[in-house]
């Protein structure tokens, strides 16, 4: 298999590891795969969660155990938030609307990361940051 590609939006927080962990929470409390009453740190210490995600994964932020700095290049399996030349490469002015986040998905301006990997940033409206938009690829 190849991978599935993915995107779902989340809470704006300032800090992007802490909106990275409440969208994990609300994803989990969504659907918990069959994994139900462990938390995240739980889930990514069970092998069995490890061999789920590899082998299919949940197409959410939960395939994900931890979000890395902006200008790390470790490959997953990450979260990654975009650096702003990533952001200004697809959308020139830094303040990507969900609108232009999301065409750029579409029309591959903004290209998906690689298998077990994920990308974010920071969306806006009306110049002020709204939500998270967090997209990736399953590992499987």
């Amino acid at each position: 298999m190849g991978g599935n590609a993915w995107s779902q939006t989340g809470p704006y927080q300032q800090d992007l590891a802490a909106a990275f962990r409440q969208a994990q929470e609300e994803t989990l409390a969504r659907d918990n795969h069959g994994f139900a009453g462990r938390s995240i740190e739980e889930l990514w210490r069970d092998p069995e969660w490890h061999e789920y995600i590899f082998t299919g994964g949940t197409g959410t932020v939960l395939d994900f155990p931890l979000m890395i700095d902006a200008t790390d290049t470790d490959d997953g399996p990450f979260m990654r938030p975009l650096t702003d030349d990533e952001v200004r490469a697809w959308v020139p002015h830094g303040r990507p609307t969900y609108e232009e986040w999301d065409d750029a998905l579409d029309s591959e301006r903004l290209a998906f990361p690689g298998r077990a990997q994920g990308n974010c940033t920071v969306l806006y409206r009306d110049g002020q940051p709204e939500q998270i938009g967090y997209w990736g690829v399953t590992a499987d």
